[in-house]
């Protein structure tokens, strides 16, 4: 399970790069449009709103394999510890909570907008139901991270990634 979640976060978190190196491309297409060709588009907006939000959600999980969410450095410098294994139990126990919550409600907001057939209020009309869905679908990850690194604090230690995964 600690491969597959690993993995998982750590695909998420190339593709959420590559979706806001996507933005930065739609972006920039938009101003080239709308000031050398003055020809706006319609989608550029909502469609790169969209992608920051679904990477933004997907980064999460990313983030916390590699510790870059939450690091505690200062007051327990010493990775293997007890009270540092206390500590980062704590913390991840606290984003866990967190998640869980995030993932309930997310799931609830989704479903209703998917049976009510919620669109946004723009000239795509998109379905509301995916761009919620990236709360639950972000928050999930992220939980399933977090509760992967709880294992890792309490199996292999509180070590920084690098040591075990190589530079990211």
């Amino acid at each position: 399970m600690i491969k597959f979640v690993d993995g998982l976060s750590e695909l998420t978190g190339k593709l959420a790069a590559w979706m806001f190196f996507a933005v930065g491309l739609f972006i920039t297409y938009e101003v080239f449009m709308r000031y050398v060709f003055v020809m706006p588009t319609i989608w550029v907006d909502e469609v790169s709103r969209i992608t920051q939000i679904w990477a933004a959600y997907l980064a999460g999980a990313y983030a916390m394999k590699y510790r870059e969410m939450i690091v505690i450095d200062i007051a327990f410098k010493d990775p293997n510890t007890f009270s540092r294994k206390l500590v980062e139990t704590f913390s991840l126990i606290v984003v866990a909570f967190f998640c869980f919550i995030a993932v309930w409600y997310g799931v609830e907001l989704w479903w209703k907008a998917t049976l009510r057939g919620h669109t946004t209020d723009t000239y795509l009309g998109l379905p509301k139901w995916f761009t919620q869905a990236s709360i639950w679908v972000g928050f999930g990850l992220l939980l399933l991270q977090t509760i992967v690194e709880l294992i890792k604090v309490w199996t292999i230690g509180v070590v920084k990634r690098e040591h075990l995964d190589g530079a990211h």
